[in-house]
């Protein structure tokens, strides 16, 4: 064979793989949407206003921290809702629900433990946990953050990515990828309840409490959207 036909053949080839390569980085490109596949839903209407001992605490004092300019929140997030619950007891939860519809690489939402100490908080602890909400058992994280020395304030949130639940990291890449490998571009909420708590144990124990009863009063897309059930 002449040096002319050889690498005639060679660059026929190169083209060949080339062509597979796009082939099938075509195919594996996410095209579905999985939020229009859910359907419209509203942060606003879905979540109760009263539920269990809680009710909306339309006089809270301390407000809810959203750790981020609002432009950036409203480049990363679809909605954002949040609000300040108190009980019977005199009790306050502050809750925080951020989604997006498009969870690729570039729209990536921001967790509290990166966007807390951006706010001039201190992060004191990052724990996983399972969260016993009636008969589920949630993946979550706990953190502990104070700013100033002065606001002592527990964290609880979760992650659902498309369907599932997840604590973020690595865990929240793989369910991406398992959509992704589907053809379908997963949406995400972050779903964060806070407390002002020297005490952590006690403010972590109340934000499982609120959670439970609020997950006792959802019911089917609700449900499946902030619990991923």
């Amino acid at each position: 064979m002449s040096a002319g036909a050889r690498e005639l053949r060679r660059a026929a080839l190169v083209l060949l793989l080339a062509l597979a390569a796009a082939g099938l980085a075509w195919q594996l490109t996410p095209t579905q949407r999985m939020a229009t596949l859910h359907g419209d839903f509203q942060l606003e209407q879905v979540v109760p206003k009263r539920f269990g001992d809680w009710q909306l605490d339309t006089a809270a004092i301390a407000g809810v921290v959203n750790p981020q300019q609002e432009a950036q929140l409203k480049q990363l997030y679809s909605q954002i809702l949040t609000r300040s619950y108190v009980n019977s007891q005199g009790q306050r939860i502050m809750l925080s629900i951020a989604y997006g519809n498009d969870q690729r690489d570039s729209m990536q939402m921001h967790y509290p433990e990166v966007c807390y100490p951006a706010q001039g908080f201190q992060l004191k602890s990052s724990q996983p946990v399972q969260l016993q909400l009636g008969g589920l058992s949630l993946p979550a994280r706990r953190l502990e953050t104070v700013y100033a020395n002065q606001r002592f304030e527990p964290v609880t949130y979760w992650t659902v990515i498309g369907d599932t639940v997840v604590r973020g990291g690595v865990d929240k890449k793989l369910a991406e990828m398992r959509y992704g490998f589907k053809g379908l571009i997963p949406d995400g909420l972050l779903f964060r309840v806070s407390s002002i708590d020297r005490d952590s144990a006690s403010g972590f124990a109340l934000q499982e409490r609120f959670a439970s009863e609020m997950a006792a009063a959802l019911a089917g897309q609700a449900r499946s959207r902030l619990l991923g059930q």
